[in-house]
């Protein structure tokens, strides 16, 4: 019989504000302040990180700390596919969401002859790369990563070759090349982008379910489209970054904040009709940052968010 396990990934050098590295233990405080025995539940197991290196002089100004994020990405990749190949559906819980080209690696190379589909629930499109990038941090490129794309064609830095060495080592992560198509990326909630996202996503023609577009259209004629449109995917990985929820309404601990997002049941939702399909293979929770909050309230929205999901993973995934 298939068991959860839950891998904790406290690493947050791909971000460009600090603390995202306690949102873990953020939630599992939630977690007691419920008296809730989720953390408790499961086996888990930790993800040794290089989160001393925020102290090291920036050497890759256009990707900060690219070494040390494709060491991180490489041992989550790992675990990640170990633990898929002994019957377990990782739980992942991380830091920033650069990681997250671990575990989409991870997944994939456990699935290596079977076609991926990725769900990314998220304020950011993560589609920039060393070349593209106006802020260096890692944590807005792990779908170009994921993808193999550089975007060349809206390059605005000058990368130097330690950097473009370390940008192919982190494309190749778990399989040699992409992971997936850009037809089997779907976005949900991505509202702040830059320009060569923008132009990336128009030239692959990556669907993005905004906010506004379900809640005209209706969550549940968006969701059964999405759904058709990962059919022939064998696979499905869903991450959920928790600045998708609505900054305003909900809390402002996390990285990058943005308005005008989801509800926790709109998110709760979204990832089930997706768990529900069978072919889920991981879920991932990134990007809480408890420094940057009061009350705990980003943290307690995430662990409303994994109390509602894990349920469904058992009933679907554990029988």
């Amino acid at each position: 019989m298939k068991e959860i396990k839950l891998l904790k990934n406290r690493s947050d050098i791909g971000a460009g504000t600090r603390g995202a590295d306690l949102g873990i233990d953020a939630i599992e405080i939630a977690a007691i302040n419920q008296n809730h025995n989720y953390f408790t539940r499961y086996r888990y197991e930790d993800i040794e990180t290089e989160n001393e290196s925020i102290y090291n002089k920036v050497k890759n100004s256009f990707a900060k700390r690219i070494g040390s994020v494709v060491n991180v990405c490489d041992r989550l990749s790992a675990e990640v596919h170990r633990n898929i190949e002994d019957n377990l559906y990782p739980i992942v819980l991380s830091g920033d969401h650069s990681s997250a080209l671990g575990t989409m690696s991870g997944v994939k190379a456990a699935n290596k002859n079977k076609k991926l589909g990725v769900i990314w629930v998220d304020a950011h499109a993560d589609l920039h790369s060393p070349y593209t990038s106006p802020s260096g941090n890692v944590h807005g490129m792990p779908l170009a990563a994921g993808l193999s794309i550089d975007n060349k064609a809206h390059q605005i830095n000058e990368v130097p070759e330690e950097t473009e060495a370390h940008w192919a080592n982190l494309k190749n992560i778990g399989i040699t090349g992409k992971k997936l198509e850009a037809s089997e990326l779907i976005y949900f909630g991505v509202r702040d982008t830059e320009a060569p996202e923008d132009a990336c996503m128009q030239t692959h023609d990556i669907k993005n379910y905004t906010v506004d577009e379900i809640r005209y259209r209706g969550i549940d004629i968006c969701l059964d489209e999405a759904v058709e449109k990962l059919s022939s995917c064998d696979v499905i990985y869903i991450s959920f970054d928790v600045d998708s929820l609505d900054c305003d309404r909900i809390s402002k601990g996390t990285g990058t904040p943005v308005p005008r997002g989801f509800d926790i049941d709109e998110v709760v939702e979204i990832i089930n009709r997706f768990i529900r399909t069978g072919k889920t293979a991981c879920f991932e929770v990134v990007e809480v940052n408890p420094t940057l909050d009061t009350e705990n309230r980003m943290a307690t929205a995430a662990f409303e968010v994994l109390k509602a999901v894990t349920p469904v993973i058992e009933e679907v995934h554990l029988r």
